[in-house]
């Protein structure tokens, strides 16, 4: 089966790690503007001039140029999200701010100029700093108020030009990284199981609110959710490892069980049980629950292995988790294994879980590219390791679609090279699009067309038939 003439072809850029003026018009602070080092590095109390997030790659006066370049390639779709800050810049205020809401309006108004379907994340790791420190973030049952407000603003505001939505961005990354998954200010290993249960309630309830907010305020628009699609298989077939991979498919899916299934599985509330773990609840929260998504997405780079004692192998890199090393898989430049046919797995494994429409918000090889003489005067890169890596993966898509899966589309993620989120890097580049900026914060942001631009274009171009 080929991709069908509506599939979604598309890449994908975070607020925090694109837009930069990250004081501009009135924003307020993100938690991601005191995370110098990514997610393994310290946290700071105020933003430091180390932080190449703090300009990212200057997409809020670049957008017009950087839109146009997508739709050269022939975008169908732009997955992108709000940073909440820039809207409400505390988070908890009554009012919006103007300057932000009008800020998005150009965005998307461009997006709709050259055919672009914006699909919007409202939360995409970017929690006003204001609601970590002040309210602890999802910790604080009060956060569903305020993130209520913003949901309510933006559909009010975007009614008529995004149709597609997503709540939280890898919502499960809760568990690894809770203060950039949840804007949790206490130190993670202050927390314990209860805690992060606890916030992961919240954050499903205020999920299921915005879903029924906008199906109630924009009819004919869709929500999803995301997650870190990151699957195991088991180290030998021996039946323990077996029963290990069950439960870490399970801490996985959690998420997604909750909020397209609409409650709580039974392995969830047995664990609970067993680990005296009781989350608060208030009256209506479990019907609330029962507002599901529409669809579902997932980021996708990688697979790893799991065992009943992970200590006799071999650990992997990953990019919030890893697991064991797999022995029959190659690494990329950050040792991460590279598996299309993985894809492929977590595709049949969402659809047969779920029979909804999947979307695949986040694909994509980070390589230190090096920018050379394209012999005409101009630049490139020439990235034929991630046309390599892509088309592989895209294969694979092909092929779940011919197993019956519905797949919506394809995003690559940092379709236009930026920041990294884990490593707050510039050299871990992942774009079609070469932006010069350098780790020490020097460059001249200029745009430069990589050789997979190219091939993309192709691709989107034939539907898929150039594979």
């Amino acid at each position: 089966m080929s991709f069908q003439k509506d599939f979604l072809w598309g890449g994908a850029l975070a607020a925090n790690q694109c837009e930069g003026a990250y004081l501009e018009d009135g924003k307020g602070l993100s938690i991601q503007d005191v995370m110098p080092k990514g997610v393994a590095g310290p946290v700071s109390e105020q933003p430091v001039p180390e932080n190449l997030k703090l300009i990212g790659i200057d997409f809020y006066h670049r957008y017009e140029e950087d839109i146009r370049l997508m739709a050269e390639m022939g975008f169908k779709v732009f997955r992108m999200s709000i940073a909440w800050s820039r809207i409400f810049p505390k988070g908890d205020e009554e009012q919006p701010n103007e300057k932000g809401l009008e800020f998005y309006d150009r965005v998307f108004d461009t997006c709709r100029l050259y055919g672009i379907e914006p699909m919007v994340t409202l939360s995409h790791y970017e929690t006003p700093l204001y609601l970590a420190k002040t309210y602890d973030g999802w910790r604080s049952r009060q956060m569903i108020t305020f993130f209520d407000r913003y949901c309510r603003t933006v559909f009010e505001r975007y009614q008529d030009k995004v149709k597609y939505w997503m709540t939280f961005n890898e919502i499960n990354a809760l568990w690894h990284f809770p203060l950039m998954g949840a804007g949790i200010w206490t130190p993670k290993e202050q927390l314990t199981e209860q805690d992060k249960y606890q916030a992961a309630h919240h954050e499903f309830v205020a999920s299921a609110l915005a879903v029924k907010r906008l199906h109630d305020m924009i009819p004919d628009a869709k929500m999803g959710c995301m997650v870190l699609g990151a699957l195991s298989y088991p180290m030998t077939p021996k039946p323990d490892d077996m029963i290990a991979m069950m439960e870490a498919d399970r801490k996985v899916m959690f998420f997604s069980d909750v909020q397209t299934r609409g409650y709580y599985p039974s392995y969830i509330k047995k664990y609970w049980e067993k680990n005296g773990i009781c989350i608060q609840m208030e009256s209506g929260d479990e019907e609330l629950l029962k507002n599901t998504v529409d669809y579902v997405s997932f980021s996708y780079y990688m697979s790893k292995c799991t065992a009943a004692d992970c200590s006799l192998y071999s650990k992997g890199a990953g990019n919030l988790t890893s697991g064991v090393k797999n022995p029959y898989l190659p690494e990329s430049e950050w040792g991460w294994q590279i598996d299309p046919q993985g894809l492929r797995y977590t595709l049949n494994y969402f659809y047969d879980r779920y029979q909804k429409p999947l979307f695949i918000a986040e694909n994509g090889l980070g390589a230190n590219d090096q920018l050379v003489d394209d012999g005409q005067g101009g630049y490139t890169v020439r990235d034929d390791y991630r046309i390599e890596y892509l088309r592989n993966h895209l294969k694979e898509v092909e092929k779940a679609l011919d197993d019956g899966v519905d797949v919506m589309g394809y995003a690559a993620w940092g379709c236009i090279d930026v920041v990294s989120a884990s490593t707050a890097q510039m050299k871990k580049r992942y774009g079609f699009v070469y932006v010069d900026r350098n780790e020490d914060g020097s460059g001249s942001l200029t745009r430069y067309k990589k050789k997979s631009f190219y091939w993309y274009r192709d691709v989107i171009s034939s539907n898929g038939a150039s594979l």
